[in-house]
């Protein structure tokens, strides 16, 4: 996937202006940078959920602007940061919405259909809670429910924005884990947005650091998570080691910037 001279926004007020990046085919891609830079923005102008005002982007080759819309649900799928009420749903009947994109006529779920749902519900673990209402799951089991909807969906590329929010430790990591194995046996493109730099940092292959709608760097972990880096986007002195479990670059401990830190406290006294 590529974006070109992307400018996106809400209102006719750009959040992104002039942006331009590719997202690397079978891998995984953590976009990281502070609240309201524009990482959601640029998610959903990469999965058409938002127009863009000038630009575009292109899925091999082609713009997803003239691409019909069924066809581009069966190339990608979408978990937005807050999903939709389940409305009394069983889990089966959610996870079955993902097959909406293939189907035909009326409907009716086909023996493709079934195979597909049955495989995503195993491949999340879901299978054993398939009759049970949606509402009624904890919040880590409802976010493995909606990734099997969208497996079931069957796309090469899956987009999450924010998917381990609300969840406690162990549930985050159940959640990147499952995203992880997708992508090692699967082959499935993931896009995600994360505010953990420790996770972003563990699960990622490609990650891309943006600060006031702008893409301050692209690259691996290693190239990303860095002092100087961290220091731009998140106005933030880290201290940056080496996880010794995967060997991935570490945030161990970090600050405010000086001058961020006395700012508050000047203006008080001022006034």
């Amino acid at each position: 996937m590529q974006v070109s001279n992307l400018q996106a926004g809400y209102g006719g007020t750009p959040i992104i202006d002039e942006l331009t990046t590719s997202i690397p085919e079978g891998k995984i891609t953590t976009i990281i940078g502070s609240n309201g830079c524009g990482k959601s923005t640029l998610l959903k102008a990469c999965t058409r959920l938002l127009s863009p005002e000038s630009g575009g982007v292109a899925l091999d080759g082609r713009s997803i602007t003239q691409m019909p819309t069924k066809e581009l649900a069966k190339t990608l799928a979408i978990l937005p940061q807050t999903q939709q009420g389940a409305g009394g749903l069983t889990v089966y009947e959610l996870v079955s919405y993902g097959r909406f994109p293939h189907q035909r006529g009326f409907g009716r779920l086909t023996r493709t259909d079934k195979e597909k749902i049955a495989w995503a519900m195993e491949m999340t673990g879901t299978t054993d809670f398939a009759d049970q209402p949606v509402d009624g799951l904890s919040g880590g089991q409802r976010q493995r429910v909606w990734i099997a909807m969208a497996l079931a969906q069957d796309t090469e590329m899956i987009f999450l924005d924010e998917p381990t929010t609300y969840l406690d430790m162990a549930h985050q990591l159940e959640v990147l884990e499952l995203l992880q194995r997708l992508n090692r046996e699967e082959g499935r493109t993931i896009v995600m947005v994360l505010h953990d730099l420790n996770q972003a940092a563990r699960f990622s292959d490609h990650i891309i650091a943006m600060k006031e709608g702008e893409i301050v760097h692209a690259g691996s972990s290693k190239e990303v998570i860095q002092c100087d880096i961290l220091r731009h986007v998140f106005e933030i002195e880290a201290i940056i080691g080496e996880d010794p479990m995967t060997g991935c670059p570490m945030c161990m401990t970090y600050h405010l910037l000086q001058q961020k830190q006395t700012a508050p406290l000047k203006q008080a006294v001022n006034n």
